[in-house]
């Protein structure tokens, strides 16, 4: 996992490729076409690129009027603009409608890092995951963000990606399986489960390892959607491990480990512990010293796993 590059890229660089064979797919900006990575397509589709300035609402709206009429639309934005500031639009114009418009929101996230807590998007997952018809992604590396971006491509609905500012360990490759609402276990593992999105997916294949020093055999799963979720997936590790521990870059509240917890109550109780931000903003610093502040380090996720094994006995 030696190289680092941020999911944004993944984005950029895979939605050109699509642009070349799919004349339909148009790209809305509000005005942070480069942060979000956006700009790639901008430069290679002038002419199927449009810019509403400084205004998400009114972005949503005008994707709604695209895909009416028939086009794939992206659009982009950081995500705590998108999904704060435009959230009655996206449930009303996109998801009520169920039109075919993915959002694609960089800057999610603790690892946003210097620019501090007001663009640190700590509760996209929960707010998204709720509204009917919506499809929640978050991959794990620069190599999923580009299979994500094809398969919002190909599949029709509202959906919402969060991708990285922060450069991320690359660790899948190309001819590993991705599909929208099937996780991937990445590693096997009888005592415990571990199940992880984005940043956190890397921080739990490190943990793993740590504990496997102290011969604990922890699977670890990427849970890349959120929406909708693996339930199948999680109950088999609920059954064969008997201990589950989530980890995620987003608010402990209603995010993975709430739907995870959804899933394992209704259908295999057992103990799970969260690994998550506690109810709280976010601060400026580098993305590594926010992640150990917030205690979303591979040696938070052992601390849990411990938790977790001891209370199934």
């Amino acid at each position: 996992m030696s190289q680092k590059i941020p999911t944004r890229d993944g984005f950029g660089n895979e939605i050109v490729e699509l642009g070349k064979i799919n004349d339909k797919i148009v790209m809305v900006s509000a005005d942070l076409e480069d942060a979000t990575r956006a700009e790639y397509f901008k430069k290679a589709y002038p002419d199927r690129f449009f810019s509403v300035g400084i205004a998400e609402q009114d972005m949503v709206g005008t994707a709604a009027g695209l895909s009416l009429l028939g086009f794939t639309v992206f659009i982009n934005s950081f995500a705590v603009f998108l999904t704060n500031r435009a959230y009655d639009m996206i449930r009303m114009d996109l998801c009520y409608n169920n039109c075919n418009v993915k959002m694609i929101c960089s800057h999610g996230g603790l690892t946003v890092g210097e620019d501090g807590a007001s663009a640190q998007c700590l509760e996209d997952f929960a707010i998204m995951r709720v509204l009917p018809n919506m499809k929640v992604v978050c991959p794990a590396d620069e190599m999923e963000a580009r299979k994500a971006t094809r398969a919002f491509a190909k599949e029709y609905g509202p959906m919402y990606m969060r991708t990285s500012r922060s450069a991320l360990p690359v660790f899948t490759k190309e001819a590993d399986p991705f599909e929208i609402g099937k996780a991937n276990i990445l590693r096997d593992g009888k005592d415990v489960a571990i199940i992880a999105c984005g940043v956190m997916v890397s921080e739990s294949l490190s943990a793993a390892n740590i504990l496997a020093k102290e011969n604990i055999q922890a699977r670890v799963i990427n849970m890349h959607t959120i929406k909708p979720l693996d339930a199948e997936v999680i109950i088999q590790a609920a059954q064969e491990t008997k201990a589950i521990v989530t980890a995620e870059e987003h608010q402990i509240n209603g995010g993975l480990g709430s739907a995870v917890s959804e899933v394992i109550v209704k259908n295999c109780p057992v103990p799970i512990e969260m690994v998550a931000v506690n109810d709280s903003f976010g601060e400026t610093g580098t993305p590594e010293q926010l992640l150990q502040k917030f205690h979303l380090k591979d040696v938070d996720i052992v601390e849990a796993v411990k938790k977790a094994i001891q209370r199934k006995g």
